[in-house]
């Protein structure tokens, strides 16, 4: 019996962690799974357990070689971004993989925008809201300055996606999509690092940039990825699949539009309404907004659940009523109150959507939780009756993107088709 040619990648997010083996029609032929128990860093503050991640990464990757079924012809990754590894001049991790919710000192924030222009100017050019500890590029500044003698010591640092990537090939490397999401540290309207990361000396700890494989396994036969962040690799499946301009809402706590045909600079008005600016692989600017909608519908879920005493499942049961939302309905239930729920959240999304909305769009496309909410695509329908507006199921976006941009240099499958499945709502 041969074997299956496949391409293997692993998608870690900060909950969930993945093997994935896709074949050469981009199926998904195995599926391992695993959640870690995080640790601590040295201020108690919770962190990934970069040592037990490692262990895992190795050992799920000897046992996928070892499966009889598959023979693995290429590696790649995509990762949560804003995470940076340290390491000194032999390969050894110098910190904890901090946590980019941990709380940032003010006076740091203070010290490096009063240095560089102000807050609005650096993130501006950064096209990066000002985000603490989730601007890496503030991590790495923050361990200059609280801890210069670790700092003297790093000889790479390596965001998340190129760390894994360096685990199974041995290489140093950074990838454009790690250095321009939300970090502060990537100039887009020069194309280059910003000067404040030159100014302060960040930048010689930044291996060169490389977008193609970067390393191979067993004497270079298997090729191994540059890793990708994964909110940049979930939308190549849609690159791959459609030529018309869209825009892409993807959904879960955080609601994100993404529009990769929009090439104008990030003003201040739309970095203020938390708009901001992402990479593809080739280094193309998808402009972005962001809405907290989706654990606004979790907090607002609860609480009527609790006022009509029903299961915070209830509302995975109804259907789409608009008559609920009318005047007559004078009587509040938990249907016209999830309804109204909906509306308001659809509301505010058209608002952040709009701003970095072009006309040349014509299609939107929601992936995520929401797309499967039959109340929010038809209130989206409706908030857009000059959009064809559908759902879109691609399973593991961020892997499987991950997997097509790898495509030339392992499948003989070049072109793909049907890689995403659509379901249409009109108004």
């Amino acid at each position: 019996m041969s074997r299956i040619p496949v391409i293997a990648v692993f998608d870690i997010g900060k909950t969930n962690k993945k093997l994935l083996l896709f074949d050469e029609q981009y199926r998904i032929v195995y599926d391992k799974g695993e959640r870690l128990p995080e640790t601590k860093d040295e201020d108690g503050f919770p962190c990934e357990d970069l040592e037990l991640l490692t262990a895992w990464i190795k050992n799920t990757f000897r046992l996928a070689l070892e499966d009889q079924r598959f023979e693995i012809e290429a590696v790649n990754f995509s990762g949560y971004g804003a995470s940076f590894v340290h390491l000194d001049e032999h390969g050894q991790a110098l910190t904890p993989l901090y946590n980019y919710l941990k709380p940032y000192p003010e006076s740091l924030k203070k010290s490096l925008y009063n240095n560089y222009g102000g807050i609005h100017e650096l993130s501006v050019a950064t096209a990066s809201p000002a985000l603490g500890s989730l601007n890496s590029g503030l991590q790495l500044y923050r361990i200059k300055k609280e801890k210069p003698k670790v700092f003297k010591k790093i000889k790479h640092s390596l965001h998340l996606p190129q760390y894994l990537t360096h685990v199974l090939s041995g290489a140093y490397h950074t990838e454009i999509t790690s250095v321009g999401c939300h970090t502060q540290l990537w100039d887009f309207r020069n194309g280059d690092y910003h000067d404040w990361v030159k100014a302060e000396g960040l930048i010689e700890k930044f291996p060169p940039l490389y977008s193609a494989p970067v390393g191979g396994l067993f004497g270079g036969s298997v090729p191994v990825g540059a890793g990708y962040h994964d909110s940049s690799s979930a939308l190549i499946p849609y690159l791959a699949e459609f030529t018309e301009p869209f825009v892409l809402i993807s959904t879960g706590t955080w609601l994100i539009s993404m529009n990769p045909f929009n090439q104008t600079p990030l003003t201040t008005e739309e970095l203020d309404s938390d708009c901001l600016c992402y990479l593809t692989p080739e280094g193309k600017q998808v402009k972005s907004s962001r809405y907290f909608g989706g654990d606004e519908h979790e907090t607002i879920v609860k609480r009527i659940s609790r006022e009509f005493s029903v299961s915070t499942d209830e509302y995975k049961r109804l259907k789409y009523h608009p008559a609920s939302l009318k005047e007559e309905y004078h009587m509040r239930s938990f249907e016209k109150s999830y309804h109204q729920c909906v509306k308001r959240i659809v509301d505010m999304l058209k608002k952040k959507t709009d701003l970095i909305m072009t006309q040349e769009i014509g299609k939107i496309y929601v992936d995520g939780g929401f797309s499967s909410n039959e109340i929010f695509m038809n209130f989206l329908a409706n908030a857009y009756l000059d959009k064809e507006v559908y759902a879109a199921t691609v399973p593991q976006a961020s892997a499987l993107g991950a997997a097509l941009v790898f495509r030339d240099q392992w499948s003989p499958v070049r072109k793909t088709s049907g890689i995403v499945s659509l379901k249409r709502y009109v108004a």
